[in-house]
């Protein structure tokens, strides 16, 4: 059983999810190493330990739920939402509150144990990423979806549960605050630019260059000038695009170009812990005043966070964040990075 509950002061949603607390490890943040394979319930062999597949990539004729994948989805045996749960709204006096409808699967990168997803070759990294673009799709088809949010927890600082590499993707029936003031942002300035901002700042870093850290014909990564952690990256396409699973023509460019940026920061803080996120337009549909010039102004990107320092009161209480680490000298370092791909 999950609710939705809205903060009537900032407008933020907030996902009450008893479902999420009956895991043992809830309140453990040591992640769950699984050394033995056998006893990881995402590794070939183990498919009775999920919940049945929702998509699988096989390179054979193995049927679902069983071995030969190389990339599994799963719903997630806790979720935070419920596909299930009917969507209702209703008050509770001055409060708004909303039934815990939604969507939350778990992408299995990969069936080996042992290896993270930047240790996957430009190949396999397409192919996670095609899978991505496939569910985000597809769960667009759901209008009453507003916002399918895909991340990745890498380590126990980052939220990961477990180390067999995984991602995860949430649909939601709002859309979340955090995206919502990017797409506001991004709207205010094409209304008084008439240009995506986010084009903008990929040419404006182009031009100063001393924040790029890697790019090719069609995807750049840099640090961006108001970087809040170190070594934060963000990642996008050179050319205007608002939907991550529209970006289908170049797919090969972007898999090298995320697998080097990847490498680069594994090898430059030690295979650090990390998140990252996808941010897509939301789902569209005809209702008013709703984003009516998006193809325009936004641009989809994904955001790289490695858990290196921790947010404490100052950041909580004031919404400032202190980074101890100038963008331009860790753009430096890890340009500096030599990687094979």
């Amino acid at each position: 059983m999950a609710e939705l509950r809205k903060d009537p002061v900032t407008g933020r949603w907030v996902i009450i999810s008893t479902t999420r607390g009956k895991r043992p490890n809830h309140f453990n943040h040591e992640v769950k190493d699984m050394g033995d394979p056998s006893a990881c319930p995402f590794c070939p062999g183990n498919e009775s330990k999920t919940p049945p597949e929702i998509s699988s990539l096989r390179r054979d004729s193995s049927g679902p739920n069983s071995p030969g994948w190389q990339i599994r989805v799963i719903p997630n045996k806790y979720p935070a939402l419920g596909i299930d749960e009917p969507l209702t709204k209703k008050g509770v006096g001055m409060y708004d509150l909303m039934a815990g409808f939604g969507a939350h699967e778990v992408v299995i990168e990969t069936p080996d144990h042992h290896k993270a997803i930047h240790d996957l070759s430009i190949e396999e990294i397409k192919e996670v990423l095609t899978v991505y673009q496939n569910r985000l799709e597809d769960l667009h088809r759901d209008v009453r979806f507003r916002y399918v949010l895909i991340f990745k927890n890498e380590g126990p600082q980052a939220g990961a549960t477990l180390s067999h590499s995984h991602s995860q993707i949430i649909a939601t029936p709002v859309t979340p605050i955090r995206v919502k003031e990017e797409l506001q942002g991004a709207e205010r300035y094409f209304h008084h630019k008439e240009r995506c901002l986010y084009c903008d700042v990929m040419h404006q870093e182009k031009d100063f260059g001393i924040r790029i850290v890697y790019e090719n014909d069609y995807y750049i990564s840099f640090c961006p000038f108001a970087s809040r952690f170190p070594f934060e990256l963000i990642f996008l396409p050179k050319y205007h695009q608002m939907d991550f699973y529209a970006s289908r023509s170049h797919l090969h460019e972007m898999a090298q170009a995320f697998k080097i940026t990847l490498d680069k920061l594994s090898l430059a803080l030690n295979k650090p812990q990390y998140n990252y996120i996808i941010h897509t337009a939301p789902n569209r549909f005809s209702r008013r005043g709703y984003w009516h010039t998006i193809q325009e102004d936004f641009h989809w990107h994904i955001e790289i966070m490695p858990r290196l320092t921790k947010v404490a009161g100052f950041e909580w209480g004031s919404g400032f964040y202190i980074n101890p680490t100038p963008p331009e000298d860790a753009a430096k370092y890890l340009r500096e990075i030599s990687v094979n791909a």
